[in-house]
């Protein structure tokens, strides 16, 4: 089933970003090296919401809604949706949890909702974007975007 959503979402997107098809592929970053980099970019802050443009990753991370996320040895709880045209995350340093329910919980939701909130969410997101910053990757920087500027360390 989950292959079967990854391959419809996959046509969508490929539908949807169609202007961007007809320029040369350039690689791209995985979504997970993009939340890895911001976080560590960031100097691993207490907590973090960003977004990141579908069309600037390879979404790797597609069907994980909620999830633990490690890095440098740091638990990051991180809730994940897509609003397109953005992938957003709300990310919180905590103790590593069991987030399978959740994580099923709020996928079946998307599901049942034929994601139409999620592209609200995305519409929403691009209208109050106030912030850019650049996270640097493996294969080039990549812009992820803020409803507002994010304090250094701010823990709420």
């Amino acid at each position: 089933m989950k292959e079967l959503l990854r391959m419809i979402h996959g046509l969508f997107l490929k539908v949807a970003l169609i202007p961007s098809s007809f320029v040369a592929a350039a690689p791209r970053p995985a979504a997970s090296e993009v939340l890895t980099r911001h976080l560590l970019q960031r100097q691993l802050p207490p907590w973090t919401s960003f977004c990141v443009r579908y069309s600037s990753v390879h979404n790797d991370q597609f069907g994980m809604s909620n999830f633990n996320w490690s890095v440098q040895g740091s638990n990051y709880q991180i809730l994940r949706t897509g609003c397109f045209p953005f992938i957003k995350y709300h990310c919180t340093k905590a103790p590593p949890q069991n987030l399978d329910f959740e994580d099923k919980f709020f996928s079946i939701l998307k599901v049942i909702n034929l994601g139409i909130p999620c592209l609200a969410y995305g519409i929403g997101c691009w209208m109050v974007v106030g912030a850019v910053e650049t996270v640097q990757t493996s294969v080039g920087p990549v812009s992820v975007y803020f409803a507002y500027k994010e304090s250094e360390g701010a823990q709420y």
